[in-house]
C-alpha cells in the first residue's frame, strides 16, 4: 500500500513546480511546432512522438486546455493564445459530437478553462467571447445529457459502446452537464419536454454508486471496498443491470486503475460542486443529506482501495487483477518498477488519482473530517511527490510527453512496447500530461493562495 508521508508539506513541491512548468511548456511548444493536426486528436507518444489512434475523439481538449493552464501556471501570454485559438479553430466538433460520453473531458477543459480565467480576471474581460464560451459550453452539457439510457431506478449516460454500456470514467465528465446547468440552460427532448440537466447528472452519479463500486457488502465473490468496474452492462429492453465487464482493464472482475482514478477525482469535486447548489434546487431530486452522504461513500471507498492497493510511492500498475502481477512477489510492499518485465504500471492514473485524493482531503477537512481528510491529503501530496521527479517526469527535450510511463490500451495491445520488452514504458498521453499539469496547478494555487482551483469556476 502506499507509504503516506504525513509531514509532507505543499511548500516542500515549490522547487519542484517551478521544475515541472519548466519542462512542461517546453511539451507544449514541442508539441506545436512537430504535431500535424491534421492527422487527427494526439493520444500517446510512440518512440517520445505523439500519435494518434482511432477509437473516438476524445483527447484533443486536453492537448490545447495544457497550454492554457500552462499560462495560468506562468502568466506567458504564448500559451493562452495558442489555446484560445485553437479552441476557436478546432474544437467545435467536439461541441456538437453525438458519438461519444467526454464532453467533460474536451470542452469543459478548453472552452471551461478559458471562461474560468476570464472570470477570475487573469484575461481581459470580453462579453462577446464570454458568451461564446457559455454557449459552447450549454450545448456540450445537453449533447452529453442526450446520451441517456432508462434504468429500472433512474438512468445513465452511456458510454460511445452504446445504450447497454455504463462507464466509471464518464463520473468526471458529468462536470459538462453540471456546469451547463449553472448556466441556466434549458436542455428540451422531444415534444419540448424539458429535461432538468442538474437530475440527468446526479441520476449518473447515483448509477455509478449503485452498478460500478464495490463495497464489500457482498454482491459477488470480488466485492470488496472501493473496487471498480469499468462497464456496467444493462438490458436496455427492461432497464435491468446484467454483469460488471470492461473495455481497457483485465475483466470486470478485477479494478482497472484509470478508471479508479477516475471515480476518486470525479466524486471529489462534485461533492465540492454540490456546496455550491442551493438547497431549492435539490427538493425535487432527493434531500441533500442522501444525495451527499452516496457520493461520499463512494470517494472514500475508492480512495481507501487505491491506497491499499497501490505500491508504495503511489503510482499503480494497470490493473489490480493483471495476470502476471503474481510474478513480481511482493510488489504492494515497494515502489513500484516501470521497468519491470511482466505487468506495465499507469502513471496517468496516478495523475488523476492524487486530484482525487487532495481534493477529498480537503472537502473532509473543510467540513469538520479533519483526522480523515488529513489521510487523503497526505495520501495525494505523496503521489505528486513521486510524480514531479524521475523516473515519471520526462526531462528528455526531445520527448513530446510530459509524464512517462502511461498506458493506454494494454490488452488491445495499442501500446508502444520497446525492443527487448514485453512491456510498455517510457511513454506518454494526452490526458496524462493534462492531468499531472492540472494537479500541479491545483496546489501551486494553494500556495499562491490564488482562487481555489474548480471546474465550475466558470459560473459566476
Amino acid at each position: 500500500m502506499i507509504s503516506i508521508n504525513t509531514t509532507l508539506q505543499p511548500t516542500d513541491l515549490q522547487s519542484s513546480l517551478q521544475n515541472f512548468w519548466e519542462l512542461s511548456g517546453q511539451k507544449v511548444k514541442l508539441i506545436q511546432q512537430q504535431y500535424d493536426v491534421s492527422k487527427g486528436s494526439p493520444v500517446f507518444t510512440v518512440q517520445g512522438r505523439y500519435t494518434t489512434r482511432g477509437w473516438t475523439e476524445w483527447t484533443q481538449g486536453f492537448q490545447f486546455g495544457s497550454a492554457i493552464l500552462q499560462f495560468d501556471a506562468t502568466g506567458e501570454e504564448e500559451f493562452l493564445n495558442y489555446g484560445r485559438q485553437n479552441t476557436l479553430n478546432l474544437m467545435a466538433p467536439h461541441v456538437s459530437h453525438i458519438g461519444v460520453h467526454d464532453h467533460g473531458f474536451n470542452n469543459v477543459s478548453t472552452y471551461g478553462n478559458l471562461l474560468r480565467l476570464m472570470h477570475e480576471g487573469k484575461t481581459p474581460f470580453n462579453e462577446w467571447e464570454k458568451n461564446f464560451y457559455e454557449l459552447a459550453l450549454k450545448i456540450s452539457g445537453a449533447v452529453q445529457a442526450s446520451r441517456w439510457t432508462t434504468t429500472k431506478n433512474g438512468g445513465f449516460i452511456h458510454s460511445f459502446n452504446g445504450p447497454h454500456s455504463l462507464f466509471v470514467d464518464t463520473i468526471r465528465s458529468c462536470r459538462a452537464l453540471m456546469v451547463s446547468y449553472r448556466l441556466g440552460h434549458q436542455f428540451q427532448g422531444e415534444n419540448d419536454v424539458k429535461i432538468n440537466l442538474l437530475e440527468r447528472a446526479l441520476q449518473h452519479c447515483h448509477a455509478t454508486v449503485q452498478y460500478s463500486v464495490f463495497y464489500g457488502e457482498g454482491r459477488d465473490r470480488y466485492d470488496i471496498w472501493g473496487r471498480t468496474a469499468h462497464e456496467s452492462i444493462f438490458n436496455t429492453k427492461d432497464g435491468n443491470f446484467r454483469c460488471p465487464g470492461t473495455q481497457q482493464g483485465y475483466s470486470g472482475f478485477s479494478t482497472w486503475t484509470r478508471g479508479l482514478a477516475w471515480a476518486m477525482c470525479g466524486f471529489a469535486e462534485e461533492l465540492e460542486f454540490l456546496q455550491t447548489i442551493p438547497d431549492q434546487d435539490l427538493t425535487h431530486l432527493g434531500d441533500r443529506q442522501v444525495i451527499e452522504e452516496f457520493m461520499l461513500k463512494a470517494a472514500q471507498a475508492t480512495c481507501d482501495f487505491y491506497i491499499e492497493q497501490t505500491p508504495t510511492n503511489g503510482v499503480p500498475y494497470w490493473d489490480t487483477g493483471a495476470p502476471n502481477l503474481h510474478k513480481l512477489g511482493d510488489y504492494l510492499n515497494r515502489p513500484a518498477n516501470p521497468y519491470n518485465n511482466q505487468e506495465p504500471v499507469d502513471s496517468s492514473a496516478a495523475a488523476i488519482a492524487a486530484q482525487g485524493l487532495l481534493r477529498l482531503g480537503r472537502y473532509l477537512q473543510q467540513t469538520g473530517q479533519t483526522e480523515a481528510g488529513n489521510k487523503y491529503w497526505q495520501a495525494g501530496l505523496t503521489v505528486l511527490q513521486t510524480l514531479l521527479q524521475e523516473p515519471y517526469l520526462s526531462i528528455d527535450p526531445a520527448h513530446q510527453g510530459l509524464l512517462l510511463h502511461s498506458v493506454y490500451h494494454w490488452p488491445n495491445g495499442w501500446d508502444y512496447v520497446p525492443d527487448g520488452s514485453t512491456i510498455p514504458y517510457g511513454e506518454s498521453s494526452m490526458w496524462g500530461d493534462y492531468h499531472i499539469r492540472e494537479v500541479a496547478l491545483y496546489l501551486q494555487k494553494l500556495i499562491n493562495q490564488e482562487p481555489y482551483y474548480t471546474f465550475f469556476n466558470c459560473v459566476k
